[in-house]
């Protein structure tokens, strides 16, 4: 009998558990989407221009184009660092601010942007360009892209340079988060 009432229990357990899980949304973030991952651990640009959006309607997140449509200032900045029209250059970012700071990586690395955005982005780089050969065969942070395309620089300052210069230009083109 005891067995018996410990079983039901844990089975009662289970299924409030399971769908409490349920009906927890994924944002792929912090609860009110936070800082998130998008640059890497602790960034504080995640939030800025966040290029996905919820077929729920209710929860609308503006798209990295949306943004760059009503501040153009942070397109001309990005068009001044990569030589190519912003939404092109951002095509493939998780959001605005991993985009701009890939291109102050580019510009102060040396390194070419197509590069640079199809490691991060995972995506095969535009035709023509001379990236090493691998890649764009699979996504990965702004660290990991500036280590695999220039193995003499340093990682982790060179991409907290980039965050935080991109930081200083979404605040102020007037970039909201």
């Amino acid at each position: 009998m005891q067995m018996i009432r410990i079983a039901m229990l844990s089975l009662a357990v289970l299924f409030y558990a399971t769908s409490a899980l349920a009906q927890h949304g994924h944002s792929g973030g912090a609860a009110g989407g936070g800082m998130g991952n998008a640059m890497g651990h602790g960034s504080g640009l995640a939030n800025h221009g966040n290029a996905n959006t919820s077929s729920g309607g209710s929860t609308h997140k503006s798209t990295v184009n949306d943004i760059l449509g009503k501040n153009p200032a942070i397109g001309d900045k990005i068009h001044s660092l990569t030589g190519m029209p912003a939404s092109q250059a951002c095509t493939g970012f998780k959001n605005l601010g991993q985009c701009v700071a890939a291109a102050h990586v580019s510009k102060n690395l040396g390194i070419t942007f197509d590069c640079l955005r199809s490691d991060m982005t995972g995506q095969a780089p535009a035709q023509g360009t001379t990236c090493p050969a691998g890649t764009g065969t699979k996504s990965m942070s702004l660290g990991k892209a500036i280590q695999t395309l220039d193995p003499h620089a340093d990682p982790k300052s060179e991409s907290k340079k980039g965050e935080t210069e991109a930081q200083q230009d979404l605040k102020s083109s007037g970039v909201q988060s």
